[in-house]
């Protein structure tokens, strides 16, 4: 019995001590699974995030990191995003004007975004034999001037041209006229016969220089001229090419440059045109724009007298004014017209290595006093670091600062003055 007894107890204690090491294993297997169910969750989640971030850079996008991004955002800003889609299409980088030698005149004569206009009326400094309204888009900020016609609209006051001088719009296509077989738009830049009302045909006045945009087609050009005023021909011509055409919805930035009898013409960073005798010698004088045949919304017309003399300016007047630096509304960031402006100005800081310029932003009276001197602020930073990034000037040459709405150069009550008022100025220190 005593034998049976230490029997039964030797295997008791056999089978605790067993239990106890397979216990203790299995404790340690288990811990070590979950130390490998960590690690390897660990490991799989920044592999995700390496994935995600990579095809985030090679312009990728899951349709789980949609859904996702798509669940953390509210409604309101999910719309915002939306309706600012057709904008990013129509974007260009500033990288992409590193050719565009365009440099809009100093003295602002004409401004116009309709800012002082009604949504819904036709604009007050305009005439037309057809229609027109002020609309807002989703699109784009501001306010535009929307036509949908076989007819024409255009500046009702004529207007005081010198030979030298720069015109700027932007303009949006908004589609053809259905049934009409109209399917583009034109700007007219003309010297007119009647300043009071409509010059018929689609050439019209004394002469002048005709630009006409088909959508998904060509840019074409005219020039004529009447032998009733003066002697002359008619020259026409045309453009081909993707970097010419536009498309319904986008946005287009155009400038014309005017330098006595030549005419520049550029569709955001492309020149699409040089005429060098596009107005004879003391036979054209173009005193009105027109707009019409077709389908389009025009806003920021911008006409300046010639282009400054930059470097005389800041290095013997110690001080340069410049209107070529532009921001969208409340904004920033500067946008890439302003290219052939800041490389003039870069190629004069850096002939002079070992002078310092301040740069001033100012801005007009809309809104509040803090927050235009904030904007006015970050803007000349902005401008800095263009010149830093793009144009190789040394920052350390370079210091900001902004007077937003308190240094105006004249009274805030009309587009021309506030966009006298909008401005960069570069002085010497």
């Amino acid at each position: 019995m005593k034998k049976l007894l230490f029997l039964i107890s030797a295997f008791l204690v056999f089978a605790f001590a067993t239990n106890a090491q397979w216990l203790n294993k299995l404790g340690k297997a288990a811990e070590n699974a979950a130390k490998r169910a960590v690690e390897n969750r660990v490991e799989k989640k920044a592999g995700e995030e390496t994935n995600k971030a990579l095809d985030k850079i090679e312009g990728k996008e899951t349709d789980k990191d949609k859904t996702i991004e798509s669940g953390k955002k509210g409604k309101e800003e999910q719309t915002n995003e939306n309706q600012n889609e057709s904008a990013k299409a129509g974007a260009h980088s500033f990288e992409s004007y590193s050719k565009y030698d365009f440099i809009p005149g100093e003295k602002v004569i004409f401004f116009e975004d309709f800012s002082q206009d009604a949504v819904g009326d036709f604009p007050a400094l305009w005439n037309t034999n057809g229609s027109a309204e002020v609309v807002t888009t989703n699109l784009f900020p501001g306010q535009w001037m929307k036509f949908t016609m076989k007819e024409c609209v255009w500046t009702d006051n004529l207007l005081n041209l010198p030979n030298n001088y720069t015109i700027e719009y932007d303009v949006i296509p908004t589609g053809g006229l259905e049934g009409n077989g109209m399917s583009g738009w034109d700007m007219e830049l003309m010297q007119c016969r009647n300043a009071k009302g409509w010059d018929s045909g689609s050439a019209p006045g004394k002469g002048g220089f005709m630009f006409t945009i088909e959508y998904y087609g060509t840019p074409r050009y005219h020039t004529w001229l009447y032998g009733t005023e003066c002697e002359g021909g008619k020259v026409s011509g045309s453009k081909d090419g993707d970097e010419y055409k536009q498309k319904i919805n986008q946005k287009y930035h155009i400038a014309i440059w005017v330098q006595k009898t030549r005419l520049r013409l550029y569709q955001n960073q492309n020149k699409i045109f040089d005429i060098p005798k596009a107005f004879p010698i003391d036979c054209v004088k173009p005193d009105r724009i027109r707009f019409g045949y077709g389908s389009a919304m025009i806003s920021n017309i911008r006409i300046a007298v010639g282009a400054p003399d930059m470097r005389n300016k800041l290095m013997t007047e110690g001080k340069l004014v410049t209107y070529g630096i532009y921001f969208d509304v409340n904004k920033d960031v500067v946008k890439p017209e302003s290219y052939g402006t800041l490389k003039e100005i870069a190629a004069i800081l850096n002939e002079v290595p070992d002078v310092k310029v301040k740069i001033v932003g100012h801005t007009d009276s809309d809104g509040s006093d803090a927050a235009n001197l904030d904007l006015s602020k970050r803007r000349a930073a902005s401008v800095k670091d263009e010149l830093v990034k793009n144009f190789n000037v040394n920052g350390d040459r370079l210091i900001t600062d902004g007077a937003g709405e308190t240094q105006p150069v004249a009274v805030n009550d009309s587009p021309a003055n506030k966009a006298l008022n909008r401005r960069v100025e570069f002085i010497k220190q």
